[in-house]
C-alpha cells in the first residue's frame, strides 16, 4: 500500500481497494450485501452525528467514535460497490458535477429559503 499522506484521487482509492480486497480480503462480498453494510454505515455516521451535532446524549458504546473514520467506512464500501458494478467513479462524478451546473445554475441563487 502506498503511504497514506499522499494525494489519494477517487481511481486510485479504487485501485488501493480492489487491491486490499483480493490480497487481504479474500473476494468482495456479494453487491446485495456491501449495499447493506452501506446502509449500516450510514447509520452509524448518522448516529454519531446526531450525538455530536443533536440533541441526543452519547452511550458508553459511542463514545471514542470519530466522523472522519465513520465517513471512510461509507467511502469504503461506496468505492467496493463502484468497482462491483464497474463504476469509473471519477468519471460519474464529473458528469455528476456537471449536471448539477446544468440543472442548478440559479436553482439556489433563487432560493429565497438560502438569502
Amino acid at each position: 500500500m502506498k503511504n497514506d499522506k499522499e494525494e489519494l484521487t477517487l481511481s486510485k482509492a479504487q485501485e488501493q481497494v480492489d487491491h486490499w480486497i483480493k490480497t487481504v480480503g479474500v473476494r468482495y462480498f456479494n453487491e446485495l450485501t456491501n449495499m447493506t453494510i452501506l446502509m449500516e454505515e450510514v447509520g452509524e455516521l448518522a448516529r454519531l452525528m446526531s450525538r455530536t451535532y443533536g440533541e441526543q446524549s452519547f452511550k458508553e458504546t459511542d463514545k471514542g467514535k470519530e466522523l472522519g473514520d465513520e465517513m471512510a467506512d461509507i467511502l469504503w464500501v461506496l468505492i467496493c460497490l463502484a468497482n462491483q458494478t464497474g463504476v469509473d467513479l471519477t468519471a460519474a462524478f464529473h458528469k455528476n458535477l456537471e449536471k448539477k451546473n446544468i440543472r442548478d445554475a440559479t436553482r439556489h441563487q433563487d432560493n429565497e429559503k438560502l438569502k
